[in-house]
Formats: C-alpha cells, structure tokens, sequence
C-alpha cells in the first residue's frame, strides 16, 4: 500500500503479456488502477486516506471512478471546481484527455478554472467578472475561446490572447 498508481501499474505489468489468460488477476488490477493514472493521479499512494487529498484530487478520484464504469453509465453533468489546483502541466493534459473521454461517451462537463489550458480548450466559456467579489459577478462574455481574446473587458480574454493564437497556429 506504500506504492503509488504510477509504481503499481509497473509492477503489475513488469515482463508479462496482459492478452495471456494466467495473468488475468495483473490485468484486472491495472484495469482498476489505470483511471486513476488517466487522471493525473499516477503519484497518489494505494494506501493514502482520502482524507489527505486535496479537494482537486477528490474530484479526480471521482472522476476516475466514473470513467471506469466505461459505456454502463447514462448521460451525466459533470461540475468540476478547480480541479486543476496542484497539478503539474503534463497531468493537465492527462485531465484534459479524460474530460475527452467523458464528452466522448455522451457525457456534459461545467469546469470552474482559472488555469489556461483548461480555459483555451474549452468549447464554450462563460467569464465573469469584470472584477473580483462584490465588483465581479456579472457576466463579461460567453461564447468560444477565439471570440473571448477579441473581447475588451474580459481580464481572462486579455490573459489567453497569446496562449490562444498560439494554439491556432
């Protein structure tokens, strides 16, 4: 219980072929270990106490949960609030790719972030603002990342201009 995802899922899989029916018990723990990996969670031990994790992993620990139901689940709304918070850049992109998998299964999502690449890669944003607590709370824009950059009181429009253009390109 000392291992993490990351550790176990070698461990498991070390010298073996995962087809072979005698290495059916290896398979199936890298099946149930697998989504936690998907989601970023590769460095969580198998033995932490969910207590210990942050309100992001939670989410994540959710998530994976969910994605290794595969086809069985009906059509869901997700809302994640800030899921991205600690995460390091290449688990963004491993957050991303399950986030695809959801919407891929018939699956809606509502994602509270201020992280970039979240923002930039969704299809539809709705940005508050145009400031901070009692200033903010009114909604600035709505609509997709290229038409967010063009709008002029958008503070996080302004933030992704560059991040945006680059990811046209």
């Amino acid at each position: 219980l000392h291992m993490t995802v990351d550790d176990s899922i070698n461990f498991f899989s070390q010298g073996i072929n995962l087809a072979d029916k005698e290495h059916n018990s290896e398979r199936k723990i890298i099946e149930k270990l697998k989504p936690l990996q998907e989601t970023g969670l590769g460095y969580v031990h198998l033995g932490q106490s969910s207590s210990t994790l942050s309100g992001g992993e939670a989410q994540r620990v959710k998530l994976a949960f969910f994605l290794s139901m595969g086809a069985s689940a009906a059509p869901t709304l997700f809302i994640f609030d800030e899921p991205t918070t600690g995460l390091h850049f290449h688990d963004i992109k491993k957050l991303l790719k399950a986030y695809d998998a959801l919407i891929d299964k018939g699956h809606s999502l509502v994602v509270i972030e201020h992280n970039p690449e979240i923002i930039k890669s969704a299809d539809w944003i709705i940005d508050l603002g145009p400031e901070g607590g009692d200033k903010g709370g009114e909604i600035v824009f709505e609509g997709t990342p290229e038409n967010l950059v063009k709008n002029e009181q958008s503070y996080t429009g302004k933030y992704l201009k560059d991040k945006i253009k680059a990811k046209v390109k």
